[in-house]
């Protein structure tokens, strides 16, 4: 299992070895022990979610208030997506920045998203299945979105034309998360990580 930092700190892309023989595939895809050994404490496991999409689905950004927050180990189980984290943390050196990473059932990577990051995806194939373990169960007063197609954040959605929830087509921009006090501060998410 190899860990590999992302531009945004504290979120990591996850990559499993691989033991492939004709009879199939094994790969150990979660490690609470060498997760934390990086990321410098035990993701809480207290709830898992299975997200199924068709080509083009874009959901998200997602976020959730520190504290708690809610980090979240996310991997594809079927098909393949853009897994997309966005630096939400108003102070942090990256605020506002996007990275994007492929997940897909052939590399079986994963992305660990830690308190106070935004996290979406957009559907690359048809029944594209995301797996997600969260530290925190969801908590719909304390879950926001920013839309995802804001110009501000700049993502490059690899989709024709993306398809969203009502949800998150309403979802405020970044500028009017920022000017409404929604996003978590980076200050506050560093302090609340450092504790657990």
């Amino acid at each position: 299992m190899k860990f590999r930092e992302s531009l945004i700190e504290g979120a990591f892309e996850v990559t499993p070895q691989l033991h492939g023989d004709p009879r199939g595939l094994f790969t150990e895809w979660y490690r609470f022990d060498r997760l934390a050994e990086v990321v410098g404490h035990p993701l809480r496991l207290a709830q898992g979610n299975l997200s199924v999409s068709a080509r083009d689905v874009v959901r998200g950004v997602h976020f959730a208030d520190v504290p708690p927050g809610q980090a979240k180990y996310v991997s594809c189980v079927r098909g393949a997506v853009l897994d997309v984290l966005v630096d939400l943390r108003v102070g942090s050196p990256t605020f506002g920045r996007w990275e994007g990473f492929r997940l897909d059932d052939v590399d079986r990577r994963a992305v660990y998203v830690p308190e106070g990051i935004g996290h979406g995806f957009c559907a690359l194939t048809d029944d594209a299945t995301l797996s997600y373990l969260c530290s925190e169960t969801y908590n719909p007063v304390g879950e926001h979105a920013v839309h995802p197609l804001d110009p501000e954040l700049g993502i490059d959605w690899p989709a024709g034309t993306p398809q969203l929830s009502d949800r998150d087509a309403a979802a405020p921009s970044l500028a009017e998360a920022l000017a409404g006090g929604l996003l978590p501060s980076y200050e506050e998410c560093r302090a609340y990580t450092a504790g657990l």
